[in-house]
Formats: structure tokens, C-alpha cells, sequence
């Protein structure tokens, strides 16, 4: 008899994307790899985003539908995961979808290889003029210290998010992925990244990441990660992450040479 295969759970934070949620909730359910569950997780939505949700919730025993009042992405997250039965979990934004072997292919890797802790592959950004590759540097701690090269739909064991206490709520000024990155990679595992486009990244007019891509956002999202992560940048970049961040290994060395004079 064949051992049965690990649940996965698809957590779709949801806050006004009704245009976008059932095209991404049937990407999920379109994905190659069973048993899985997909919860959405709407956060407190004021288009149709629930009604639509509802619908999705009773057209299929798969789907739960979680409703909450706006908290933010990272919250919506941590309450769909905290009730997620499976032991992997793949975030996906109410608007992106999911290629249908990214999932099979990601579980794989996960069941196969204890070291590796997340699981994710090429990708593109879209919209309705067309699409582009995304290109992502390849994973090293150091260059995670430096920017993010993992999208937030990476695949992962719910362990892990468990161990590293989920994502920061207290994180508002963008970018939460790479802290959640930073704390779950900062102290060791691997990455494997699938050598084909498996996810694509909706670019809306109203996206997260251009919201959040002022210089002041920018600035506050550093001295935060400074603050909450100051070991980590120490060991891989000589000191503190800069506004220019590609420069900040060579100036903390700089500064620290400078210092012992």
C-alpha cells in the first residue's frame, strides 16, 4: 500500500482583490499535487472579496474561508497558517498564481531533503500589458542580509514557520517576506530554487510594492530590520545594513579599518 503524501496548505490573504481572488484560488486548486487545502483568509475586505470568497468556500470541500477584521498581510498570514492542518504551507497574495507542478515539485525536494528549508522557483511579474521575468539572485545568507531573492510564495514546512514565530506583525512598512526569510534562513538551512517559472506576480496599480518603495519607507523598513536583526548583519555585512545597501559590507569594513587606526 502507498504512503499517503503530506497535506499542504495554500494561505491566501485576501483584502479588496475580488477582481483578481477567483483566478488565483483556481490556480491553487488547479495545482498537480494532492491532498491539499486552500484557506482564505479575508481581511476585512470592503469590495465583494467575501461574497466571492463564499462562493469559492461552497462550490469546493477544499477551501475554508477565514474572516478577520483589517490587520494587515503578515496577520492574515499568522491566522491562516495558525489554523492550517498541513505540515508545508505556501503563502500566495490574493492576485498572483501558481504554475500546477510548482507545488509537486516543491514537496518533493522538502520530503526528500531534511537541510532544505524553503522551496521556490523562477518567476515573472505581470499585468495587463504583458510579462517579464523576475530576476531573482541566486541564495546565499549574505546576499539575503543585502536584499530578498525569495518571493513570498515560497514553499516551507509549518514547523518552521512555528519556530521563528511567524510573520512580524509589527512590520508595516513593507517587505515583511525578507524579514520572515532573514529569521527563518539567518541561522542556517537551504534554499532550492526550481529551475523553471512556477509563480507570477501580479503588478497592480495599487500593489504593495510600490506603495511601499518610498525613500522614507525604505528607511524605516532598515533601521527596523537593524534593530530586530543587528547579529545577523554584523556577522554577513561588518555592521549595520545601509540605506545603499549593496555598499554596505565594504563601507562597514571601511569604517571598522578606519576605526582601528
Amino acid at each position: 500500500m502507498a504512503l499517503s503524501k503530506p497535506l499542504i496548505s495554500i494561505v491566501i490573504p485576501c483584502f479588496n482583490q475580488a477582481k483578481y481572488l477567483e483566478e488565483t484560488v483556481k490556480s491553487a486548486l488547479s495545482s498537480k499535487y494532492q491532498p491539499k487545502e486552500i484557506i482564505i483568509v479575508n481581511d476585512g475586505s470592503t469590495d465583494s472579496s467575501i461574497e466571492i470568497a463564499k462562493g469559492l468556500e461552497e462550490s469546493h470541500p477544499e477551501i475554508l474561508l477565514i474572516n478577520q477584521e483589517n490587520s494587515g498581510v503578515s496577520r492574515a498570514r499568522n491566522n491562516g497558517i495558525s489554523h492550517a492542518k498541513g505540515k508545508y504551507i505556501l503563502p500566495l497574495d490574493g492576485d498572483d498564481l501558481i504554475s500546477e507542478n510548482y507545488v509537486p515539485d516543491a514537496i518533493q525536494i522538502l520530503e526528500n531533503q531534511s537541510e532544505v528549508k524553503v522551496v521556490y522557483c523562477e518567476a515573472v511579474k505581470f499585468d495587463e500589458k504583458g510579462q517579464k521575468i523576475w530576476n531573482l539572485k541566486p541564495f546565499s545568507r549574505n546576499a539575503l542580509a543585502r536584499d530578498n531573492m525569495i518571493f513570498v510564495a515560497g514553499v516551507y514546512r509549518k514547523s518552521d514557520w512555528k519556530a521563528c514565530d511567524g510573520y512580524s506583525e509589527d512590520m508595516k512598512m513593507g517587505r515583511e517576506d525578507w524579514e520572515f526569510w532573514i529569521k527563518m534562513l539567518k541561522n542556517g538551512g537551504e534554499v532550492v530554487k526550481l529551475p523553471y517559472v512556477g509563480f507570477f506576480y501580479r503588478m497592480t496599480p495599487g500593489s504593495k510594492r510600490k506603495k511601499t518603495g518610498t525613500t522614507q519607507k525604505k528607511r524605516e523598513r532598515i533601521a527596523y530590520l537593524n534593530a530586530k536583526h543587528g547579529d545577523f548583519f554584523e556577522r554577513e555585512l561588518n555592521g549595520p545594513l545601509r540605506f545603499q545597501r549593496t555598499w554596505s559590507k565594504p563601507y562597514n569594513t571601511l569604517l571598522n579599518w578606519i576605526g582601528k587606526l
